[in-house]
């Protein structure tokens, strides 16, 4: 069966980084595209970052565009954000998504799309 696997949470100040892994099985790896969602207390689930079957292309939400950096490593079926500069208002519960759909316009924002869903992990940037 598939799983997604998050893992790399925890608690930092604000200002510091944290490095978020997902770690996949059970799929394909190379016909996802895969995105990382957060959803912070009393909020929608909301897109972070994404990047397709190859590596090639990426989105980010803007409010972390040129502080946080998606990666996949197809050898070893796995995709990673590096968070940088975090601030409070990245505090959230953070989750790995699978998504099996070919899209002509990129990577999806829409959480209804992806077809599965890691756990998630938890990120707290203190003030």
């Amino acid at each position: 069966q598939v799983q997604l696997v998050e893992s790399g949470g925890g608690l930092v100040q604000a200002g510091g980084s944290l490095r978020l892994s997902c770690a996949a099985s059970g799929l394909t790896f190379t016909s996802y595209a895969m995105a990382w969602f957060r959803q912070a207390p009393g909020k929608e689930r909301q897109i972070v970052a994404g990047i397709n079957r190859s590596g090639g292309s990426t989105y980010y939400a803007d409010s972390v565009k040129g502080r946080f950096t998606v990666s996949r490593d197809n050898a070893r079926d796995t995709v990673d954000l590096q968070m940088n500069s975090l601030k409070p208002e990245d505090t959230a519960v953070y989750y790995c998504a699978a998504d099996r759909q070919v899209r002509l316009l990129g990577i999806s924002t829409a959480p209804n799309v992806y077809d599965y869903w890691g756990q998630g992990t938890q990120v707290t940037v203190s003030s």
